[in-house]
């Protein structure tokens, strides 16, 4: 139970400090809605899972795209063996990333990195900003504060964001001390996962007041729901994509 009480205290830390933020990125999220945007959101290796948190989420919001080193073979046609786990050191692949994707001028970024240092999400970062996009930052600042940037900038994602959302993992991210050094029991997921619904869920409940209908979608597994997310799809057709 030791690391269910450790990660229950972080997560009330890490929701009540990052309130603000969290309403910051929010409105940065409706007002891209409001003009037509959808959320693009990027992550790489377990980043991926608080991407996915965000796009194409039942009972999150419908205008969103996942964007991953996958989409150089699932869109850009390069072959398997292109996805090593070095890949997100990669400064060059975020341009081809932001190439495939349905990006409009109106579109909002929320790019996820717990340690905010590699190339690939440095870069994307860089060239979002230079696009005129606004972009949320989700990580850990503890941990990108202690590490030195892989981009040739010297740069990390933290430092290029209009948001940061700080998830309160510690550098090297597991929480458990282990006898003799070392630790266990990894955080950042789970703090970066509630804090991508914290926004998400803010954002919802902005439009709920300005009078609008949220976009969101249903489960498939609820009766009308295939019904119900397919009509929401079709108004942003071209927009959004589903791929795997």
């Amino acid at each position: 139970m030791s690391y269910v009480n450790e990660v229950l205290e972080l997560a009330r830390r890490v929701a009540d400090s990052q309130a603000e933020q969290v309403r910051r990125a929010a409105a940065l999220l409706v007002a891209a809605l409001k003009a037509g945007g959808v959320v693009n959101a990027f992550g790489s290796g377990h980043s991926e899972a608080i991407a996915m948190e965000i796009a194409g989420r039942a009972g999150g919001l419908v205008p969103s795209n996942r964007l991953s080193p996958r989409d150089l073979v699932l869109y850009g046609g390069r072959p398997p063996s292109v996805l090593t786990p070095e890949l997100e050191r990669d400064p060059a692949i975020a341009h081809e990333i932001y190439a495939l994707a349905p990006v409009a001028p109106q579109d909002v970024f929320v790019l996820i990195s717990s340690s905010g240092v590699n190339g690939a999400v440095v870069e994307l970062a860089g060239l979002v900003k230079e696009r005129g996009h606004p972009l949320v930052a989700l990580t850990s600042v503890a941990h990108s504060t202690r590490m030195t940037s892989r981009h040739p900038s010297g740069a990390k994602l933290m430092d290029l964001a209009d948001v940061v959302l700080d998830n309160g993992a510690p550098y090297g991210d597991a929480i458990l001390d282990l006898p003799g050094g070392g630790s266990y029991g990894a955080v950042s997921t789970i703090t970066s996962a509630l804090l991508a619904q914290m926004m998400v869920t803010e954002a919802v409940d902005e439009l709920v007041a300005l009078g609008e209908t949220p976009p969101v979608y249903l489960s498939v597994n609820v009766t009308g729901g295939d019904e119900h997310n397919k009509a929401l799809e079709s108004r942003y057709q071209g927009r959004i994509r589903r791929g795997a």
